[in-house]
């Protein structure tokens, strides 16, 4: 795609949000606003930093944003004070994993990201794969296991090195790779502390990249890659948020005809799994065979300093401040008020 291309296509995304601009003030008529930060996952310090990011943003375009910690305040309290929307920046379980989605459509507030299926069955990534593989689509072998004598057993069957995680947590949390099977003991109780669902995933060694995708059905588009480079291959908790270490290239680097395969199996991933308004794919590209492997996908993606959606939606010329806007302006219902009978 031509820059003039991509500078057009930024436009053409951007006018929905222009649109509801009034007249007065370029205020944006959104409503009463709020963003949802924080919550009781593992995942909470990071929801803090994305929610006060998309606050800060919000507001300075003329949103009437306000901050909400489900940990500290019931969500009924969203109707009861006339909250129009919610822009959701919880991470992990209960804030993206279908529980807050049911809760608001109970509630009738159009949110931002999935809808409650897709959102509970993404943060499930046995689950997910399990659906991408019945739709053809590339994903590393795995084996669920609940002891660590089925870890074992799986680093036999899988191979040299694999990887062992919580199947229903994000930021790497409780991830371990495993190199020889004197680890498998450990990975499985580091992970097991997390979820009691484990997940042993074949390790695929190659480049390692991430695909945003905004918006919604036909309309959805794959934002430019960004190929992580992490000190010594280690992605970890650390290398992804607190430290400057990590090269995120964007441009990728990857051949364009390389990069937009890419892009389309992210686009059906995202289609098969039901998702809406926003994700990001975890893809990584075995170096031999230059094959992409979905990882797993991300409804309710960071909006940190350190955050990737931002980063590559800046890329294709779309700031944080209007990113937050198009997220905000897709916000959703799977089922609308007048469709309630």
């Amino acid at each position: 795609m031509s820059t003039a291309d991509s500078k057009k296509q930024t436009a053409v995304r951007a006018e929905p949000v222009e649109a509801l601009r009034q007249a007065h003030g370029g205020r944006v008529a959104f409503g009463k606003v709020a963003v949802l930060m924080g919550g009781v996952s593992a995942e909470r310090e990071i929801s803090l930093m994305s929610g006060q990011g998309v606050l800060q943003a919000l507001r300075a375009k003329g949103v009437d944003a306000h901050a909400f910690d489900p940990a500290q305040r019931d969500l009924g309290e969203l109707k009861r004070e006339g909250f129009a929307r919610c822009f959701i920046a919880l991470h992990g379980r209960f804030g993206e994993d279908g529980t807050v989605q049911g809760a608001l459509e109970l509630l009738g507030i159009p949110y931002t990201g999935s809808g409650v299926m897709a959102s509970a069955i993404a943060i499930d990534k046995v689950m997910t794969k399990r659906i991408w593989r019945a739709e053809g689509l590339p994903t590393p072998a795995w084996a669920e296991v609940d002891s660590a004598a089925a870890t074992r057993q799986a680093f036999a069957e899988l191979g040299a090195s694999m990887i062992v995680k919580p199947a229903r947590e994000g930021s790497t949390i409780g991830l371990t790779k495993v190199t020889a099977l004197e680890q498998c003991d450990a990975a499985y109780a580091l992970a097991a502390r997390h979820d009691p669902q484990v997940l042993c995933e074949q390790f695929i060694s190659g480049d390692e990249v991430t695909v945003p995708v905004l918006g919604s059905g036909a309309q959805a588009r794959a934002l430019p890659l960004i190929r992580i480079v992490a000190p010594g291959g280690n992605y970890d908790y650390q290398n992804k948020y607190f430290t400057n270490d990590t090269q995120y290239r964007v441009p990728s680097g990857l051949a364009q005809d390389e990069e937009t395969a890419i892009q389309q199996i992210v686009l059906r991933a995202y289609a098969v799994l039901g998702c809406r308004g926003w994700a990001r794919a975890d893809v990584m590209i075995d170096s031999r065979s230059r094959r992409p492997y979905l990882l797993e996908i991300n409804t309710a993606p960071g909006m940190t300093g350190h955050s990737l959606v931002p980063m590559s939606a800046r890329a294709a010329g779309i700031s944080y401040e209007e990113l937050c806007l198009q997220l905000l302006q897709l916000a959703a219902l799977d089922y609308p008020q007048g469709s309630r009978a």
